[in-house]
């Protein structure tokens, strides 16, 4: 879709707020160490995908920021002036989604633009 307009491509993916620790001030250091490598990790992953639409001949970049998901996305949309959000989901129901409740549902109801939801792949 974005090829024939020379739209921009933001690959935005938001990482996990530190988790907070009581009685710390910064966490105990193996468990800031280990939210690290996760964070390089992905980062590294996100750089990875965005070379690839590039090298597909699209204008791409990639962006990590952590906080609230689906707050933190929302900031970043308005931020970048995207027009569109598409994003995936992990199709979680019952219980976790009782408790937790769903990105994708937030962002549907909080977006100020267009949103299009891409189903998870069944990998079994």
């Amino acid at each position: 879709m974005a090829q024939p307009l020379g739209a921009k491509l933001w690959l935005v993916h938001v990482a996990a707020p530190d988790p907070d620790f009581v009685g710390f001030e910064a966490g105990p250091k193996y468990i800031r160490e280990h939210r690290a490598d996760v964070l390089r990790r992905e980062h590294v992953e996100l750089q990875a995908l965005s070379k690839a639409l590039a090298d597909r001949g699209l204008l791409a970049e990639a962006l990590l920021v952590q906080g609230p998901t689906a707050e933190t996305l929302l900031d970043e949309v308005e931020r970048l002036k995207a027009d569109l959000i598409i994003m995936g989901s992990h199709g979680r129901s019952g219980l976790f989604k009782a408790l937790v409740g769903s990105v994708s549902e937030q962002v549907l109801r909080d977006s100020k633009v267009p949103v299009m939801i891409v189903p998870s792949v069944d990998k079994a």
